[in-house]
């Protein structure tokens, strides 16, 4: 069984329900919406999920739902559109949005379960970095002041005599922040250091 759920908003009944019924069989946890209001209305607060979603629909169309999922949810919903009406401007529009396929009606299955667990992997890799993060920002808060400023510095490429200048220490004194930050971030290199400041962006 997948981690993450897949949501389909789709106003056609039949090509929701197989579309369930498709990702249910391949081990994919699925619930579907009949429009865009009734998926926002009664949105899910999974922090991460795909989304399915038909270009063409009243009220709502898939446009509008990719734009408000961007806004609500950025990258960790990410959005595979489905349309039987298709033209390239309309494919480039919402590939420009952030979508991450654009697939015509009728769909092949097989191409249609390899997008979405294409989807799904990337949501692993997102939950990955986010763990990541969250435990450099563990770290981050043992160092004291002056010990994350010796981080920031090393992390910009600053060497210990233009970090002992910036902030009027000896180098001496910078070697011994240095060692701190290095065993407080558990960094047994320079370049793992560096790597740890660009996890943090």
């Amino acid at each position: 069984m997948s981690l993450h759920s897949v949501f389909i908003i789709d106003d056609d009944a039949a090509v929701r329900d197989s579309l369930l019924t498709l990702l249910r069989s391949e081990g994919i946890r699925a619930r579907g919406f009949a429009s865009g209001i009734d998926f926002f209305a009664a949105m899910p607060d999974d922090a991460t999920a795909c989304v399915i979603t038909d270009m063409r629909m009243p009220d709502m169309g898939g446009a509008e739902v990719v734009r408000r999922l961007g806004e609500l949810r950025g990258n960790a919903w990410p959005v595979i559109v489905i349309t039987g009406h298709a033209d390239v401007p309309m494919v480039v529009q919402m590939m420009k949005a952030g979508i991450v396929d654009f697939i015509e009606k009728p769909f092949d299955p097989s191409r249609l379960i390899e997008t979405v667990r294409g989807c799904l992997a990337r949501l692993n890799d997102l939950n990955q970095a986010q763990g990541a993060r969250a435990a450099i920002q563990v770290r981050l808060a043992r160092l004291t002041p002056r010990e994350r400023q010796v981080f920031d510095a090393l992390i910009q490429g600053a060497s210990n005599k233009e970090i002992a200048l910036a902030l009027d220490i000896s180098p001496r004194t910078v070697e011994v922040f240095r060692a701190k930050v290095m065993t407080k971030m558990e960094a047994d290199s320079l370049s793992a250091l560096v790597r740890i400041g660009l996890t943090l962006g």
